[in-house]
This record gives structure tokens, sequence and C-alpha cells, in this order.
């Protein structure tokens, strides 16, 4: 049970995942919600389609304010998207123990990790490195956030909170725990076995460490795991619970353990005689992902916060949705119906319409029937293909669990703040039904529309298939005030309105993470 801060006590919904019942009101009343009809924003009859209208209240709007993480490629959120520019691929084969029995011997293993200055010597020891992990990546981000050391005291911990999540949890205690049981028996199981293996630890270690007393604790919905926590972590600030939370994703499954499982759920690729050309994402040879570890982290604040601390604001979070497909546990609906419903109904809360949409960062696991299913999906909710491009990090990382979401999201922000798309590599015979850009191979500048729109969902598959699609957008938050295009969103400080200039753009990352095509598919 989590304490609530007295000054906030407020009529509102118990699921975090729920969104205050009116966008556009100050107050939010203890009146039942009335069901409403969803809205299409794609009509047979006209082509003209308007974007629902977008949150302008400064205390509801959720703006990204750092970024911080834990990859294959480092603990720099730059050089990681360097490295993902240049099209280098992170997959290797395993030699964190021995793999040489498994059918699948690589992944995108994380090598050289320092916690140096993050963790002190006796928890670096303990930990487990999915925890390691998140804390590294939450400290960097506030670093990031111009919140770091003696910093985050400025501001009132009460109203900041840690949300990240992990679809595995301290997997490496948890196997280690067992393994005592089972050759030693109960006395030599670590005290710490159930603490550290726990999901909401990570969570529960940085807001200790930190002192932060807001909502605190994990999602744990597998491969949708950092979206969920975005969209749950935006709803506690959008319902004044918070002024800034800590959330993404964390993971670290490359044992034994984890590696057996996807191997018996064949799940993952199997091409040990070329590992970096494994995750192949919408091309014919595609024969299944390749497992990826990591954390990635933003810190999320109210815009009305992040404008009174002078923050450097990189990016809004427009909005978000969550669904199930209800379809099978593994097996993704061939027509995408689920995802695209779900990406419908994050359009409508995030007030961007499909025609605004110019790029898609996809989920893209490199597995038969998930990739086809995701593609689909977005071809309901998005009839034009010429204008979009898509591209997939998982080409180069492999699948993070977990963290995908996070370190994704991540990746995103920095496309549409640099102009720069990384590729989507390996995509050597592509499959004909992908008919979008997929910015095959190399790198690519994105074009500036004269409203640069890109997407941002962040629309999520997990094993049970819930979807949950988040909005983020690039920040202006300087320059002259000019009349924005009708498809421009205008922002409320304090007493003024400033727009944003014509080339603002915002974006549309569009996930749909699941863990697909296991069990022969």
């Amino acid at each position: 049970m989590q304490a609530l801060h007295p000054s906030s006590l407020r009529a509102s919904p118990p699921n975090p995942l729920l969104r205050p019942s009116n966008r556009q009101s100050h107050h939010i009343t203890t009146n039942a919600r009335q069901p409403t009809r969803r809205r299409s924003f794609i009509s047979a009859s006209s082509s003209a389609v308007s974007a629902p209208k977008r949150e302008t209240d400064p205390k509801k709007r959720v703006v990204i304010t750092g970024m911080g993480l834990v990859s294959v490629f480092g603990n720099d959120v730059d050089a990681y998207y360097e490295k993902l520019l240049s099209g280098e691929s992170g997959i290797s084969l395993i030699d964190r123990f021995d793999a040489s029995k498994f059918p699948t011997r690589f992944g995108g293993q994380i090598r050289g990790f320092s916690s140096e200055g993050y963790i002190d010597g006796k928890n670096e020891r303990r930990l487990d490195d999915c925890l390691k992990y998140c804390i590294v990546a939450g400290k960097k981000a506030l670093e990031s956030a111009n919140l770091g050391g003696d910093k985050l005291n400025t501001i009132d911990k009460q109203k900041a909170g840690v949300l990240v999540g992990t679809g595995m949890g301290g997997l490496t205690v948890f196997s280690d725990g067992v393994q005592a049981l089972i050759e030693k028996g109960h006395r030599r199981i670590s005290p710490f076995f159930i603490p550290y293996a726990i999901t909401n630890m990570g969570s529960a270690l940085l807001a200790i460490d930190l002192g932060l007393m807001g909502p605190n604790y994990s999602i744990s919905t597998a491969c949708a795991t950092s979206n969920y926590c975005f969209y749950a972590a935006a709803n506690h600030i959008r319902r004044g619970e918070a002024d800034m939370m800590i959330a993404g994703g964390t993971e670290a499954a490359i044992i034994p353990i984890g590696l057996g499982g996807f191997v018996a759920c064949r799940a993952l690729s199997q091409r040990n005689d070329d590992p970096q050309t494994a995750s192949r994402p919408w091309d014919k040879q595609r024969d299944g992902f390749v497992m990826g570890e990591g954390a990635g982290v933003l810190v999320m604040e109210s815009l009305e916060h992040a404008m009174k601390r002078g923050a450097p604001i990189v990016a809004e979070y427009l909005g978000g949705a969550v669904n199930c497909d209800a379809h099978h546990m593994t097996d993704p609906r061939a027509d995408g119906l689920g995802v695209s419903s779900c990406i419908e109904s994050c359009l409508e809360d995030a007030g961007v319409s499909p025609e605004e949409v110019n790029y898609i960062n996809a989920h893209a696991t490199s597995t038969l029937a998930g990739d086809l299913a995701e593609i689909n999906a977005i071809k309901k909710v998005f009839k034009s293909t010429s204008g979009i491009k898509i591209n997939a990090t998982k080409s180069m990382i492999g699948h993070c669990l977990g963290a995908a979401g996070g370190l994704e999201a991540i990746a995103t922000v920095k496309a549409i703040n640099t102009g720069w798309l990384h590729p989507s590599i390996n995509q050597f015979n592509p499959e004909p039904a992908v008919d979008f850009d997929t910015v095959a191979n190399e790198k690519k500048q994105h074009e500036p529309y004269q409203t640069r729109l890109g997407s941002v969902d962040i629309t999520q598959w997990s094993l049970s298939l819930p979807s949950n699609p988040d909005f983020l957008r690039p920040f202006r938050s300087s320059g002259p005030s000019v009349r924005s295009p009708p498809s421009s969103s205008s922002q409320l400080l304090g007493s003024q309105v400033e727009r944003f200039l014509p080339f603002s753009f915002l974006f549309l990352l569009v996930i749909v993470n699941f863990c697909s095509t296991l069990i022969g598919h």
C-alpha cells in the first residue's frame, strides 16, 4: 500500500493505468465516468481528418526531461545512438557461461559494465544485474535531467516517484537460490533471495537510495513492461499524484535458465554461424528473435514543474492506451486487430490523427508471425504507407524484453531531435507485404515536413498480448511566437499562450511488443 501525500488527496481512479475522466477540466470530480463511444480517425467518406483536442493544462501535460540507459553499446545515450546510426550490431556469441550445448548460442550480451560512482561496493557484489542496470540507468537519467547529486534536493521528494518494471526480475538471484536449495539445502539459500528476485525491487532500491517518496512499484507485462510504466507514470502526473516520475524498464535474462526457457518455447533464432545477421525484421529468412538485455529510463515531469525548475525538456508525452486482443497466449492475431484498435485509442488520447504520423519505431522482433501481424495492424490505421518510415532497433541490440520499450523510446527521442533515423540492418530479402520505407541498412535523414510530425506510440504486446501505445514529441520551449498550422499544438504557460513553431514535430513510436511466434510459428 502506497502512502498518500496529505496535501494531494483527491477522488481519482484507484487503478494507475486509468486516465482522469475529464482531460480539459482542472478538477477531478467524484462522478462516475460515463461510457463513451470511441471516435474513429478513419473515414471512408472524407479524406479530411481533424485531430482531437490536445491537452493544454501545464499541470497535466507531461514532458521528458532526462534519459538514462545501460545497453550493449554502453551507458551513454549519445554513444548508444551513434552506434545505432552507424548500423553496428551488438549481437555476439555468449561467453558469460558455457552455451555450447544450447541450440542458440548468441545474444546481445552486455560486457564491461561498470556501476562505479552509482552503486557502492557491497551492493555491487550482492545485487542482481537487473537491479544494477535499473539503478545506474535511473541515476543517469536524473543527471541528464539536471537533477544529479544534491540538485535532487531542490524538488519535493514526496511528489517524485519511481516506476521501473522488469519482465523477468532478478533471474540470476532466483536461479542461484533454486540451485542452492537443490544442491545444499534450504539453509544455504541467501537471505537476499526473495528481495532481490522480486520485480519491484529495482524501483524500491532506487527510491530508497534517492529518498523519493512518491508512487513506487513495478509493472511486469513481459515485452510491454517499459511502456506500461511510462503510461502509468504519466497518469500519476496528470492526476496530480506526482510532479515527477522516473519510469522505464530493466532486464538481465541472458543466463542459462533464461536462454533455455526461450529455447524451449522455440522463439529464438538459431543462426549461430552468423549472429550479427540473426535479427532481421521483415526479412523472408528471419527465424526468431535474439535475446538482449539492459535498461532504459526516462524522467517524466509535468510541464509546470519542468518549466519552474528550468529543466532541459527533450520531448513531450502526449498520450497512451492499453488493451488486450484476447486471442492466444503467444500467437498474435494475423489481422492485428487488437493492436490496431489500441493504436486508434492512443491516437485519440494523444490528440493526433493518422495523417500526422510519418515515423514509426516498430516492435519488429524478427519473428515469422509477429512481424507481419504488426504490419497488418499498422496498415489498418495508417492507410497510406508512402509517407511513413519504419525502423527496427532490435535488428542491432536484440529483444531486451522488459527493457525493450525503454531503450527504443530513447532511440526514438534521439531520432526526432537529431533528424536522423537509424537503419534497420540485415534487410536482405524483404517481405513484399512490408511496403513501407524500413530505412534498410543505411541511416536516413528525416524529411522536414511543414509540421514535422512523427509517431509516438509505444504499442506493445506481452505474452498475454496486452497492448499499450504511448505518444511523445520533441518540445519547443523558446523562439518567436508565431501562428502555428492547424496540426501544431499550443501550450498554456502561466498567463501566456506560446505556440509551437511550424517546424516543431511530433512523433509516434509504434512498438508492437509481443513474444510472438512461439511454438512453431
